[in-house]
């Protein structure tokens, strides 16, 4: 139980600090996941799952791929 615990904590830190170098460093999501991963040297692919579980942060990287035609553009509805 301890380690569910321990790991969703992780993916919730990871989260927050790849949402801090967005901020901290005015750049896209996309460079801070792979700033974050040069940083603590980590694989892209651990970060890619836990972005995959970060609804947010997947958005956020998602739309970013899109509008730099890395993935193609998914319809949207305009509120």
């Amino acid at each position: 139980m301890t380690n569910i615990i321990e790991i969703s904590a992780s993916f919730i830190d990871v989260g927050k600090r790849i949402e801090d170098l967005v901020y901290e460093h005015d750049i896209d999501y996309i460079d801070a996941c792979l700033m974050y991963c040069e940083l603590n040297k980590l694989e892209v692919e651990f970060v890619a799952d836990i972005v995959k579980k970060n609804h947010y942060i997947r958005a956020k990287v998602q739309r970013e791929a899109e509008d730099l035609n890395f993935l193609k553009k998914t319809t949207r509805l305009h509120l």
